[in-house]
């Protein structure tokens, strides 16, 4: 990093000490912003990029919880630019997690922070009645919820809805599965596939942790 100024190297170290007290790894924090894991590393000790995205930096900054200007490598304005004419607070960011929830066999579980977001005006999500609620967008993998689900459609999971029968995706052990949840016998739930092919699977309701209930999807035509 010869060619890297002194004020640099302080940003580049602040990102490095924030990182660590906030004990997310730069490898977490590459994959926040869609990059490759190893992406930040170089980044804080060989200057490779010279400077962040603008993009990145804010959402970095944001994951954080600090100013933008305190980890950029470059004169930065704080103020994010608004290219709409949507009034600020108007719109929400739905956060899209890096986890399948499989129909089909179960998928593994990652970590929980987001890489990308779906935006939407609050007007939408009031029309559809989503207002308030706890949202997260995450990927169908499989083809168990076939028709109704296809693998590759993103689905919207609301973490403020566990409770009562429906379409939900949970977790059994380490694996995310999405399916139909009913009531058994007492103290056991059933978990029902949309497609005929997959038998349903009854367990006891220690088993299962209810992540939260699909209330929206969305894939290719």
């Amino acid at each position: 990093m010869e060619n890297i100024s002194l004020s640099e190297r302080h940003a580049r170290g602040r990102l490095q000490d924030l990182a660590r007290d906030s004990r997310t790894s730069l490898a977490e924090l590459s994959r926040l912003i869609g990059r490759n894991a190893a992406y930040l590393q170089q980044y804080v000790r060989r200057g490779s990029p010279r400077h962040l995205d603008e993009p990145d930096l804010r959402k970095i900054a944001e994951f954080l919880g600090v100013k933008p200007r305190l980890i950029a490598t470059r004169t930065f304005d704080d103020a994010p630019h608004n290219d709409t004419h949507t009034a600020p607070g108007e719109w929400v960011e739905v956060p899209r997690l890096p986890l399948d929830a499989s129909a089909g066999p179960g998928a593994m579980g990652a970590e929980e922070i987001s890489f990308d977001a779906f935006r939407f005006s609050r007007r939408w999500l009031r029309e559809m009645g989503l207002e308030g609620a706890d949202l997260s967008a995450i990927r169908v993998e499989g083809d168990s919820m076939d028709p109704l689900l296809r693998s590759g459609d993103e689905i919207f999971v609301d973490r403020n809805k566990r409770a009562g029968e429906g379409i939900h995706v949970v977790r059994i052990g380490d694996a995310l599965h999405v399916k139909q949840v009913q009531a058994s016998a007492p103290g056991r739930i059933a978990l029902i596939s949309a497609n005929d092919g997959y038998a349903p699977i009854e367990l006891g309701r220690e088993e299962v942790e209810i992540i939260g209930r699909v209330v929206w999807k969305g894939g290719r035509v």
